[in-house]
């Protein structure tokens, strides 16, 4: 275990030896190193011509970006594809965010009873720690593949990943000012509404936006994974069934706008908060 030498004022050496959660980062850097290493050398790499396989990329990436165009379809219709994801998007996140703001005052330390809290962080936490795409191909069992279960999945991860944000955006609010109104009586409803919200309203606001944008690129993902249609099924046949890597280099583009025109507008809104 390595120690660490300081010498204070008056040229007294102090040893001090690194704590828990010193070790703990220590190891899971170690680990990660580790796991980095033998991801290489666990890859299958036969049959991997290395030039051909660059010039190839260098070819495709200029066919993409510097010369898009639709092919297989149409300007009209990659639009309304983009409009489709971006409805998905917003319908996960809205769901997701009201179911998420009722939970997050049960998971909050100063609102909540703390085993109610603890019960709801760690359900939370095995949520977040399974990818979306798994959870929309489980809900795909009972809804089949289709947009019904993008949705189910996005809200599940949705309020997993709201649910820790709104409940630490609570717990940074003056304990002072929660006691206070307690002590006159006042109900938990009226705590929750005239002082909880109102002094967090900003925060929640730009995480809201911030799992919109996730949703957005979630939903182009499961357009190909799980045939939720939108942009993502119409990028995914573009690569993949036709190849037209002009075609993948439009539909980039016109995702990418969509990303920056989502961040103005966060960036509006939470100026305006």
């Amino acid at each position: 275990m390595s120690t660490y030498v300081d010498r204070n004022s008056k040229g007294n050496i102090k040893i001090s030896r690194p704590n828990k959660g010193q070790m703990r980062f220590r190891i899971l850097l170690i680990a990660t190193v580790l796991f980095t290493i033998a991801g290489f050398f666990m890859m299958d790499y036969k049959g991997l011509e290395l030039w051909p396989a660059i010039t190839g990329t260098i070819e495709n990436i200029k066919d993409m970006f510097l010369s898009p165009q639709f092919n297989q379809t149409t300007f009209g219709n990659a639009v309304w594809q983009v409009i489709v994801t971006l409805s998905l998007a917003f319908l996960s996140t809205v769901l997701g965010a009201v179911l998420s703001l009722f939970l997050a005052f049960g998971t909050a330390m100063n609102l909540s009873k703390p085993w109610l809290s603890n019960t709801i962080k760690a359900f939370i936490t095995v949520v977040r720690a399974v990818p979306t795409v798994l959870w929309v191909l489980i809900f795909a069992i009972a809804a089949g593949l289709g947009s019904v279960a993008a949705v189910i999945g996005m809200v599940f991860h949705s309020i997993a990943y709201l649910v820790k944000a709104y409940s630490e955006a609570f717990e940074e609010i003056d304990e002072g000012k929660i006691e206070a109104l307690r002590a006159t009586g006042s109900s938990y409803t009226h705590i929750l509404f005239h002082v909880v919200i109102p002094q967090t309203k900003s925060f929640l606001i730009a995480w809201t936006f911030l799992r919109f944008e996730i949703n957005f690129g979630v939903a182009v993902a499961m357009g190909a994974a799980a045939g939720a249609g939108g942009i993502g099924y119409e990028l995914f046949m573009s690569s993949g069934f036709y190849y037209d890597m002009n075609e993948v280099g439009a539909i980039t583009y016109m995702i990418l706008i969509v990303a920056i025109i989502l961040e103005v507008i966060a960036n509006k809104l939470k100026a305006a908060a």
